[in-house]
C-alpha cells in the first residue's frame, strides 16, 4: 500500500508532559500489558490442550481471547515508546498500521460477540439439537469468516483514505484514529457539513445531486425491511394481495425506478440521453457532428478534478456503508438472538432461567462494557469535547482498549464452572506438585495425597 507522498508523519497532541511521571507511567502501563498478555494466553493454552473444552463456546472464547492479544499488541507497545518520548510523533505507514489493526479488533470482537450470542440462542432454545446445529466444525468456520471478513472490509476502508490529500498532520488522540485522519482531508468529506456552511449554489447543487441517490435508499431499505419482516413474523392479518405486493416490491420497483430517477435528476445524463434520443429520430442514426461534440477533450486541471470528486464521493459512501456494516451487522443477531432467549426464560422453567442467566451474564457484560468504551471514543472524535477534562478524555479513550483485555479473561474464567475448575485444578497441580517431588507438598494430616486423572481429563485431588 502507498502511503500518501505529501505526508510522512502525524503528531499526536493529546499527551501531556508530566516530567518525571512518565516512567512511573510506564511501569504501569508496561505491568497492565503483561498481566493483559499472561490471563489471555493462559486461558488459550488451557481451552487448546484440554480435550473437554473442544466445544463451540469455548472454541469463540478462544478466539475472543486472540483477538483481545491482537488488539492489546497494536497499542500498548506504541503507547509505552510515546510515553518515554519528548516528541510525539508517528511515521504515516504505522500510523495506517495501527489504524489497521485496532479497527479490525473492534470489528471481530463485535462479530464474535454476535456468534456467540447466536450460539447462547441455540444452546438455550433448542437444548437437544443444539450439538447438531452448532458443531466444533461449524464454530472454526464462523471464527474464519469473521476474521476474514474483518480483514477485508477494513482494507478497502484503509486503501480509500490512504490515497486523499491530506491539509494537516495533527491527530487530537493518543494513537491514530482512521476517523481524525480522514478529517485532515483538504476535501470535508460531510455533505451535511458543506451544505450548512456552504453556499445556496452548494446546497442546489447537493441536492439535486443527492435526491435521487436518498430516494433510491429509503425505497430499497422499505421494500427489503417489509421483506425482512414477513420471513419472520406472522403477517397472517395482512390481506395476501398485499403481501404478494410488498415482497415483489424491492425487484421489481427498484429496477424500474431507479433508471427513470436518474435519468431525469442527473442534467449531464438527461440531455446526453435527450440529444442521442433526438439524434436517432432526426439524423438516423449516420451524422453525429450536427449533435455531438466533434472533437471530445477536457483540460488537464479540471480531468483530475472531475477524478478527485468522484473518489470523494466514493469514499463517502462507502465511509457510511462500512459504518453501517460495523455496527448493525452485528447487532441484528445480538438482538434476535437475547429476544428470542427472553421469551424461552419469561416461558420456561426455573432451571432454565437459571442456565440463561449464568451463561448470558459474562456475555452481556462483555457485550456493554465494550460497546460503552467503543461509543464514548466515537463521540470523542465526531464531537467537541473540549468541556470534559482531558485526564478523563485520556482514559476514556482507552477503556475499550484496556479494561476489556483485562475484564474478559476474568469474566469467563470464573463464570463458567467448567472452564474455572480446570484452571483451579491445573493451579492447585502447579502449586502443589512443583513439577519434580509430589510428595514433600501433597502430605495433609499424616497422609498422602494423589492426583487421579478423571473421566473428563480433569486433574482431581483426594486425601488417602
Amino acid at each position: 500500500m502507498m502511503v500518501n507522498s505529501t505526508l510522512s508523519y502525524f503528531l499526536l497532541s493529546t499527551y501531556i508532559h508530566v516530567g518525571n511521571l512518565r516512567y512511573l507511567y510506564f511501569m504501569i502501563t508496561t505491568i497492565v500489558y503483561i498481566v493483559i498478555v499472561v490471563a489471555n494466553t493462559s486461558l488459550i493454552v488451557v481451552i487448546c490442550v484440554n480435550r473437554s473444552l473442544h466445544e463451540p463456546m469455548y472454541i469463540f472464547l478462544c478466539s475472543l481471547f486472540v483477538n483481545e492479544l491482537y488488539g492489546s499488541t497494536g497499542l500498548f507497545p506504541f503507547l509505552l515508546v510515546q510515553i518515554l518520548s519528548d516528541i510525539h510523533t508517528v511515521s504515516a505507514p504505522l500510523c495506517f498500521l495501527q489504524i489497521f489493526c485496532l479497527f479490525t479488533y473492534v470489528h471481530i470482537q463485535f462479530c464474535n460477540l454476535a456468534v456467540m450470542s447466536y450460539d447462547r440462542y441455540l444452546a438455550i432454545c433448542y437444548p437437544l439439537q443444539y450439538n447438531i446445529r452448532m458443531t466444533s466444525n461449524k464454530a472454526v468456520i464462523f471464527i474464519i469468516l469473521i476474521w476474514l471478513y474483518s480483514f477485508v472490509k477494513f482494507l478497502i476502508t484503509l486503501s480509500l483514505n490512504i490515497r486523499l490529500t491530506l491539509c494537516g498532520n495533527i491527530i487530537n488522540s493518543l494513537y491514530c484514529h482512521n476517523y481524525l485522519v480522514v478529517k485532515l482531508a483538504c476535501s470535508d468529506t460531510q455533505i451535511l457539513r458543506v451544505c450548512f456552511s456552504g453556499s445556496k449554489q452548494t446546497r442546489q447543487k447537493a441536492v439535486s445531486t443527492c435526491t435521487p441517490h436518498l430516494v433510491s435508499l429509503l425505497n430499497f431499505s422499505f421494500g427489503c425491511s417489509f421483506e425482512m419482516f414477513q420471513s419472520r413474523f406472522d403477517m397472517s392479518g395482512v390481506p395476501s394481495v398485499l403481501r404478494i405486493i410488498l415482497s415483489l416490491y424491492f425487484l421489481i420497483i427498484q429496477p424500474l425506478m431507479n433508471p427513470v430517477m436518474n435519468g431525469l435528476q442527473m442534467s449531464k445524463l438527461r440531455n446526453i440521453c435527450k440529444h442521442v434520443l433526438c439524434y436517432k429520430l432526426l439524423a438516423g442514426g449516420r451524422n453525429n457532428k450536427s449533435i455531438l461534440s466533434d472533437i471530445h477533450t477536457v483540460s488537464a486541471p479540471l480531468c483530475f478534478l472531475q477524478i478527485f470528486c468522484l473518489f470523494t464521493y466514493v469514499n463517502n459512501i462507502y465511509g457510511y456503508f462500512g459504518t453501517v456494516l460495523t455496527i448493525f451487522v452485528p447487532l441484528f443477531p445480538i438482538l434476535f438472538s437475547y429476544i428470542k432467549i427472553l421469551r424461552v426464560c419469561f416461558s420456561g422453567s426455573k432451571q432454565t432461567r437459571q442456565k440463561a442467566v449464568s451463561t448470558c451474564t459474562p456475555h452481556l457484560v462483555s457485550l456493554l462494557n465494550f460497546s460503552f468504551g467503543c461509543s464514548f471514543e466515537m463521540f470523542q472524535s465526531r464531537f467537541d469535547m473540549s468541556g470534559v477534562p482531558s485526564v478523563l478524555r485520556i482514559i476514556l479513550s482507552l477503556y475499550f482498549l484496556i479494561i476489556q483485555p483485562l475484564m474478559n479473561p476474568v469474566m469467563y474464567g470464573l463464570q463458567m464452572s467448567k472452564l474455572r475448575n480446570i484452571c483451579k485444578h491445573v493451579l492447585c497441580y502447579k502449586l502443589l506438585a512443583g513439577g519434580r517431588n509430589n510428595k514433600s507438598f501433597l502430605t495433609h494430616s499424616g497422609g498422602i495425597g494423589r492426583l487421579r486423572m478423571g473421566s473428563s481429563n480433569v486433574l482431581r485431588y483426594t486425601n488417602v
